[in-house]
């Protein structure tokens, strides 16, 4: 019980990669423990596409970099400046080293495009944990979703198949420290909103 409690406050977005390789098997294992997510009415509505082909991983770096920096005036002016930063260093070098990059996607074809998110990202948030403890580093982005057209070219998704997020997954530069995160008790209500637990 501890050992799980423990990956769940050390999972935290990496965006620094080191090149070494990830294997076929830890990626699986990965994807496996994404697939025992709920979905809704066990749909199981997930599709991953495993990106490791070079010119393609940087295409869809190059595609998360462009949005971002047509957001970043935005971002700023909400955002902690070392927040900030880690995602300036992740889309200008960092996402480019991770060996490995998932583009989570939802099959409208298996339920209702409407509802695909909330069987997706369960299934995605199992995908981050399992490589936390497995040690990898990973970063959730939707920024390459934006480009949408892009996307679904550059890994010639067909058309009930829709891109929700990238994973860039690999072994981090460096040893992460834990997620900064506000106190549950702060973000939790009793019975009535604005009854602070």
């Amino acid at each position: 019980m501890a050992e799980f409690f423990g990956v769940v406050h050390r999972q935290r977005a990496c965006r620094d990669f080191a090149t070494t390789d990830v294997s076929d098997d830890v990626v699986a294992q990965v994807l496996d423990a994404a697939t025992f997510a709920p979905s809704a009415e066990n749909t199981q509505p997930w599709v991953f596409v495993v990106v490791r082909h070079e010119a393609a991983r940087a295409r869809l770096v190059e595609l998360t970099r462009q949005v971002w920096l047509g957001a970043r005036a935005r971002e700023e002016k909400h955002l902690d400046a070392r927040i900030l930063a880690d995602v300036d260093t992740g889309v200008a070098e960092g996402f480019a080293r991770a060996p490995v990059a998932l583009v989570v996607c939802g099959d409208a074809g298996h339920a209702f495009e409407r509802t695909l998110p909330s069987s997706v990202f369960p299934a995605t948030q199992n995908l981050l944990l399992a490589a936390t403890a497995l040690g990898l580093g990973s970063a959730l982005t939707t920024l390459a979703t934006a480009m949408t057209d892009d996307l679904v070219e550059l890994i010639a998704l067909p058309d009930h198949v829709k891109p929700m997020a990238v994973v860039f997954l690999g072994w981090p530069a460096k040893k992460l420290g834990p997620p900064r995160r506000t106190p549950f008790n702060e973000k939790a209500h009793r019975d009535r909103y604005g009854q602070r637990w």
